[in-house]
């Protein structure tokens, strides 16, 4: 760390701690803030907060829940690491911290990335080898950034996983994905289903040939799953198209039916 030669151990009331401006996380749970406060009431406070000092005031750089959490237990002070550092370089630990223990939800890690980027003025190259994560770990973050505000809060709502959120930026009309997203809600599907419904949303419509060829098995095998793949799409797009098919020594007989009434 760059600064951790510039360390010392305080005791702080808590009142004269003042927020960190750049902390990246925010949604607390009052439920893991009670939890956390009766253990601290029980064991006290394992680990200190880290502050840092400017113009006489101390201002958080990591440890905001446990602060939170100790003045939920009535505790009137604090251990707490001083660190001599920078404003900004309290932005890099704050994020470090959280990215380490997980506690961000990755919307918020992506949101504080973009945030330092726009501070330091890198490229993410340089921010991902100062943050010490790959660079490909970092833009997979930003990415998710594409979902509109209203997509992140469904994500979030309904507990999706960050590999649900990639496979729907495969999409990128936003109308689709809205209803792939809610197609994917509804039915509660997991992640490789919903790469599978993202993938059929995307297969384009075939148009009829009129040339005449001989087909083999494998021809077959492929417009029966062109058909299926149709069906697919149907259904994201809200139409309840139903598909059976039943096969003989002699045929496959495949069966499509597509209400003609959308229901509401």
């Amino acid at each position: 760390m760059f600064f951790k030669d510039k360390i010392k151990l305080v005791r702080l009331r808590t009142e004269k701690i003042l927020p960190n401006p750049a902390q990246p996380r925010k949604v607390f749970s009052e439920e893991e803030l009670a939890g956390l406060a009766q253990s601290i009431r029980e064991n006290g406070l394992l680990q200190p907060v880290t502050v840092r000092k400017e113009n006489g005031a101390y201002y958080l750089i990591a440890g905001e829940r446990r602060l939170r959490a100790c003045k939920m237990a009535g505790l009137s002070e604090v251990p707490a690491i001083l660190a001599d550092c920078e404003a900004c370089d309290s932005a890099v630990l704050a994020l470090l911290e959280n990215l380490q223990r997980k506690d961000l939800q990755m919307f918020e890690q992506a949101n504080a990335i973009v945030n330092l980027l726009r501070e330091w003025e890198i490229t993410q190259e340089e921010a991902a080898k100062r943050l010490g994560i790959s660079q490909s770990y970092l833009a997979n973050k930003l990415r998710l950034l594409k979902l509109s505000p209203e997509e992140q809060e469904e994500i979030l709502e309904h507990h999706l996983s960050e590999r649900h959120a990639r496979a729907l930026l495969r999409i990128g009309d936003i109308s689709l994905r809205q209803r792939v997203l809610e197609t994917v809600i509804q039915r509660g599907l997991n992640v490789s289903q919903t790469e599978e419904l993202a993938k059929a949303s995307l297969q384009p419509v075939k148009k009829d040939k009129k040339a005449k060829r001989t087909f083999v098995a494998k021809d077959i095998r492929l417009f029966i799953n062109t058909i299926d793949h149709a069906v697919d799409a149907m259904k994201t797009a809200g139409i309840e198209a139903q598909a059976e098919r039943r096969e003989t020594d002699e045929y496959i007989e495949c069966t499509v039916r597509i209400p003609k009434l959308m229901r509401t």
